[in-house]
């Protein structure tokens, strides 16, 4: 089975803290990728991603990078901006290289000790992590560390989340994938039959609490200690800067699918586009649509792939 590593011109790695239940991944484009975004939610947590606007000047990214930490974790990009720029990769300014970063956080803070963040260390670690041959893997793993799903009855009644990736070959030898960190607000629920996935679970008798029916009834006073889908969709096809920004627009729809509720208040859910052009000139309607497809696929793998963290159970061990 093909993972995120298999579309050329990407590198993934991972780095974490298990203790503090925290971590980060990075998506690596040393030798460039045409760059585009779509933010939705409405509590977002980004950098650089005004640059990747169609009408800005920048076209190409080098890296893109996922962390938990709320904001706090936007500091592991200084670590890829430096991993990067020892290694002469960046926007030629004239007088420098400035690597060009896009980042996104979700918030895991409840989940291990609050204090310890993703950083420069730890996201120039997962630098090193992206080009050193090791297993491919999901789950608790990198941004998906202290991720959990369900949060309307507060952290502890949460299901383990984490993050997870699938790749569509869709011809001519063009690969569509995703790579999904998965910290909702809402319920993860198979898009075949509206079975709850993972989600707010019942204390003590256990099963799931249905978010969108508790929401009727819990308009005022619910928790929700803060969440987030973040993730990033990719393809090796050629295609124009306009063209990036709307597989990342299509690929939202991957969330709803699989997500119940998305995008509300409490969620700042951000996903990237990369196009490598390293295959042939793309079509974005096809990239967009798979791109969707890979997006829902991702988000069941990581909390399937889960394991449990912090006090908090993943899906496999309910």
């Amino acid at each position: 089975m093909l993972n995120f590593n298999d579309i050329p011109g990407i590198q993934v790695g991972h780095a974490q803290d298990l203790d503090a239940v925290t971590g980060c991944t990075v998506v690596l484009t040393v030798d460039g990728a045409i760059g585009g975004v779509d933010q939705r939610g409405g509590a977002p947590g980004t950098r650089e991603t005004d640059l990747l606007r169609p009408v800005h000047l920048v076209e190409q990214v080098h890296a893109v990078l996922l962390a938990g930490g709320s904001a706090f974790g936007l500091a592991a990009a200084d670590g890829v901006m430096r991993w990067l720029e020892e290694r002469g990769i960046g926007f030629d300014t004239g007088v420098a290289r400035v690597p060009i970063v896009p980042a996104a956080v979700l918030f895991d803070l409840p989940l291990g000790r609050p204090q310890v963040r993703p950083d420069a260390a730890m996201g120039y670690a997962a630098c090193e992590a992206a080009v050193k041959t090791a297993p491919w893997g999901s789950g608790s793993i990198g941004a998906g560390t202290g991720a959990a799903c369900g949060k309307i009855l507060g952290p502890a009644a949460a299901t383990k989340g984490g993050i997870g990736s699938a790749v569509i070959e869709v011809g001519q030898g063009i690969l569509v994938g995703a790579l999904i960190a998965v910290n909702p607000f809402g319920d993860v629920i198979d898009p075949q039959t509206g079975q709850i996935l993972a989600g707010a679970r019942k204390l003590p008798e256990g099963g799931f609490v249905d978010t969108m029916q508790a929401l009727k009834t819990m308009t005022r006073g619910f928790v929700s200690p803060g969440n987030t889908v973040i993730g990033v969709v990719a393809t090796n096809a050629a295609l124009s800067k306009e063209a990036v920004n709307k597989v990342a627009q299509m690929a939202q729809a991957g969330l709803a699918r699989v997500i119940r509720p998305v995008h509300t208040m409490f969620d700042g859910d951000t996903l990237f586009a990369l196009a490598t052009g390293q295959g042939q000139p793309g079509n974005v309607n096809l990239i967009g649509a798979y791109a969707a497809e890979a997006t829902s696929r991702a988000i069941i793998e990581a909390v399937q792939q889960a394991t449990s963290l912090g006090n908090l159970p993943a899906v496999r061990d309910l």
